[in-house]
């Protein structure tokens, strides 16, 4: 399945090209809530979540509270790509 441009808003992706692109960055579709992935990299783990309006992150730290964002799907892929691999 390909992708549509990195500057594309996210809102214009279909459903499973916003999964595939969330597999293809290593993220684990959650088999309870089938909106919701986590990804793991060695510095820290999150919880994305597909809403309604948003994409939300939460980041499942150790040592503090979670850090939780959210990014409008009028965002770039890319931009929001970027903003969640960076890290909390």
């Amino acid at each position: 399945m390909t992708l549509p441009s990195a500057d594309t808003p996210l809102y214009n992706h279909p459903l499973p090209q916003i999964e595939s692109w969330l597999a293809k960055k290593g993220c684990q579709q959650d088999s309870e809530d089938l909106h919701c992935w986590l990804v793991e990299t060695p510095h820290w783990r999150a919880e994305i979540c597909l809403e309604v309006e948003q994409l939300a992150v939460r980041y499942l730290l150790e040592d503090r509270p979670d850090v939780q964002r959210v990014f409008k799907y009028s965002l770039s892929r890319q931009d929001i790509e970027d903003a969640i691999f960076a890290g909390p």
